[in-house]
């Protein structure tokens, strides 16, 4: 900590008391927080005593304070309103192509990939609205003759469908770098060059998928700070493009994310905020934003307004045609997955276990990682049901392609097989399993 005169601090004692928190709660608070920002942080009563008297915590637990208020009063709470001053600036946006090219090029860095990672979620996040008059991409430096075309534009667009197909088959860990360097290398200067008006604007949009693309991957690995650092970046590039499309999608992305941590207002607010954005769209986009729609209802536990998503959702994909996006797009499989987690939400598991079997058959046979992650929580859904043996089953399923793929998510279900299994040791069947899994592991180790 670093002090200054010893000033009470009455602001942070305002925000204390609008959030019925003592100085035990405050520093729990801000100790399970950090966790999320890779922050190792010990604070007890004394350290809030410290605070309210004046003294200032470092930077990053600022920022943790922030949150940690942010959160329990759900709102943004301002550096100012905490009483530690105006912050180091760190928060203050330099514009949109510096931060993606600041982001980009600390996730291309393997040393600073981990802090990155570690970075925090905020919930009381304030998104760029679609309506608001946007920063504009600034132009190459003097002297520069750099000029981009239809071509740059469809190398975006090509290595997005080629990263995307890459995820698929080997997993977001070696994607995602791919995606950054890609950014930072030829994105960001492309974004630079002149260009007619229509080009320019073509290009935003491409990189607005692209970037809406790399947070995808960030959230799937579990960095979900890094994660709604490109969204918001995605949202800023749409906006500029107006592309309703991609920042329509991009906020059901943060949706989806939200559902992820289990914050389920938050998750319908930011899926309704998506659908109430969306433009005269296709069907397919409706069904979309309809599905995330009603995971958010269940989450809060609105039955009525759940199913009546699911409606929608459901009419909307029978009118799409036979064309689905390779980024972000919404078929059979994503309806049936979001029908389980609607089941799940509201108590019915044996529904929602066989909704996840409706998805993992409507799957097509290249999307490894979607597979991964299908049969993974099917299994752990069969076990909760007590379906040992078909559990297993499925189990085996994704060993298959599990040992081919870097994937967090996957890393994740293949510790809740492992913690799940001992239970049941005396089966027969869950003994070969066990022995398989110890033969993974040994590969994934090699």
């Amino acid at each position: 900590m670093t002090s200054r005169p010893r000033t009470p601090n009455t602001k942070l004692a305002a925000l204390m008391k609008q959030a019925q928190w003592g100085n035990d709660q405050l520093a729990r608070a801000v100790n399970r927080v950090g966790c999320e920002a890779g922050l190792r942080l010990t604070y007890d009563k004394s350290a809030i005593s410290y605070w309210l008297s004046g003294t200032i915590p470092r930077a990053e637990v600022q920022e943790v304070v922030r949150e940690v208020f942010s959160r329990r009063l759900r709102r943004p709470v301002t550096p100012e309103e905490t009483g530690f001053g105006s912050g180091d600036g760190k928060e203050h946006s330099k514009g949109v192509l510096s931060d993606l090219m600041s982001i980009g090029r600390s996730d291309m860095d393997p040393s600073r990939r981990g802090v990155l990672t570690a970075g925090l979620y905020s919930l009381a996040l304030t998104l760029p609205e679609f309506e608001e008059s946007p920063e504009r991409i600034t132009r190459a430096a003097a002297g520069r003759t750099v000029r981009v075309g239809n071509g740059e534009v469809q190398t975006v667009r090509t290595v997005t469908d080629r990263i995307a197909g890459i995820l698929d088959e080997l997993g977001a860990a070696h994607a995602r770098p791919m995606a950054a360097a890609f950014l930072v290398n030829s994105v960001g200067p492309w974004l630079q060059a002149s260009g007619t008006t229509q080009v320019k604007a073509d290009l935003l949009a491409a990189a607005a998928d692209l970037t809406y693309l790399t947070g995808w991957m960030a959230m799937y690995e579990t960095a979900h700070g890094l994660g709604q650092k490109y969204y918001v970046q995605a949202l800023k590039l749409a906006r500029e493009a107006q592309d309703h499309v991609t920042y329509c999608r991009t906020l059901r992305g943060m949706a989806l994310q939200a559902s992820n941590l289990g914050y389920g207002p938050k998750a319908l607010e930011l899926a309704d905020s998506a659908a109430e954005a969306a433009p005269a769209s296709g069907p397919r986009l409706r069904a979309f934003l309809a599905g995330q729609q009603a995971h958010g209802a269940a989450m809060v536990k609105d039955r009525r307004q759940a199913f009546a998503r699911l409606a929608e959702t459901e009419t909307a994909l029978a009118q799409a045609d036979g064309r689905n996006d390779s980024i972000g797009g919404y078929d059979q499989t994503a309806y049936h997955f979001h029908v389980s987690h609607v089941l799940y939400e509201l108590g019915d598991l044996p529904g929602a276990v066989k909704e996840l079997q409706l998805s993992n058959r409507a799957r097509p046979a290249n999307e490894k990682q979607g597979r991964v992650h299908g049969n993974g929580l099917l299994a752990r859904r069969q076990m909760e049901l007590g379906h040992v043996e078909a559990a297993c089953a499925t189990w085996d399923t994704f060993l298959d392609d599990y040992v081919t793929l870097s994937s967090v998510r996957g890393d994740e279900h293949f510790r809740a097989l492992n913690t799940a299994l001992p239970t049941h040791a005396a089966n027969g069947t869950v003994r070969r399993l066990r022995e398989r899994t110890r033969e993974v592991a040994r590969q994934k180790a090699a």
